[in-house]
């Protein structure tokens, strides 16, 4: 059993990754440039960026199923080049692609991958993960017979397994339901609190929001933002707020000026404002003193599709010339 003390500070260590794609007659491809990335312990994070940004190729590298051209990834603080062995142990992996032999059924499939990774028979949950993944009752119905949904469901099941202290799940929950996509994360919920550091990718902006503490985001091969949620959420300074009338207003009080409103319709006056310049506070005050009949407040606040946005809508970098 491994001490609490001989535990990593960092899950995954990724130092200066390149990776250059060469094909025949075609320009090579670079899909990561100088990519460092540090995953704390315990933590739930969250890997965001548009289709092509390199996340499933830094995924695979880590995997080992591409290699790197170039720069060092520690996995549980082993090195994935020098100790491939205990490095691939120490994570799971759920990839974007249904790769599920069609003539196995789940219970099949959580055995025979229970075996790989030698887990004793006595010590397998199998049961427990068809219950969770949802498929308890096609336990012992062929792959090719389920949906993509509950192929992509058993492909969570296989990475959990062996028990790694590190998941890794990229697009877990495409094409997955609503309900069973909720009982998943609350059951990696439950795996985080109890330890078990997750990194996950997703297109669903408002689910990486609900669920990981801290964010990176990669565009264009290259690390753009690694933050914690809130410190991201702090970047982009604006919110807005609307202040719905009683009556139809003719004209905006000249107090209100310095706040620059519009007015979107005769009972309302839409603000947006920089929190670090101006509060809440100050405008409610500034409102209520020229004594306008506010019958409602609408505000809206920045979230992670903003920043998001934000950040990878920037164009791609040009290489030096030669």
């Amino acid at each position: 059993m491994t001490r609490t003390s001989a535990l990593p500070d960092l899950a995954v260590e990724i130092k200066n990754i390149d990776k250059l794609y060469r094909s025949g007659k075609r320009p090579p491809k670079q899909a990561l440039t100088d990519f460092s990335l540090d995953v704390p312990r315990g933590s739930f994070f969250g890997l965001l960026g548009p289709n092509g940004a390199g996340k499933s190729t830094m995924i695979n590298i880590m995997a080992g199923l591409v290699r790197k051209t170039s720069g060092t990834v520690r996995i549980w603080n082993h090195d994935i080049d020098h100790e491939e062995r205990a490095a691939r142990l120490a994570i799971g992996v759920v990839p974007q692609e249904l790769n599920l032999d069609p003539f196995f059924t789940p219970r099949e499939v959580l055995d025979v991958q229970a075996g790989l990774y030698g887990v004793p028979k006595a010590e397998r949950r199998t049961e427990e993960i068809l219950e969770v993944i949802g498929l308890k009752d096609k336990a012992d119905a062929y792959a090719r017979a389920l949906s993509g949904g509950m192929r992509r469901r058993l492909l969570v099941g296989k990475a959990i397994v062996h028990t790694p202290p590190v998941i890794v799940l990229d697009e877990p929950t495409a094409g997955v339901d609503v309900e069973l996509r909720q009982q998943l994360w609350r059951y990696l919920k439950g795996l985080n609190a109890r330890g078990t550091t997750i990194l996950l990718t997703t297109h669903y902006l408002e689910e990486a929001e609900e669920l990981c503490d801290r964010i990176a985001i990669i565009n264009h091969g290259r690390l753009v933002a690694c933050d914690t949620k809130n410190a991201l959420l702090r970047r982009l300074d604006n919110k807005s707020v609307t202040l719905i009338l009683s009556e139809a207003l003719a004209q905006i009080p000249e107090a209100l000026q310095r706040f620059h409103p519009s007015q979107p319709l005769p009972n309302e006056i839409l603000i947006n404002y920089r929190p670090s310049s101006n509060t809440m506070r100050d405008i409610l005050d500034t409102a209520r003193a020229c004594a306008l009949p506010i019958a409602d407040i609408r505000t809206t606040e920045v979230d992670l599709e903003d920043i998001f946005l934000q950040l990878t809508q920037m164009p791609a970098p040009q290489p030096a010339p030669a």
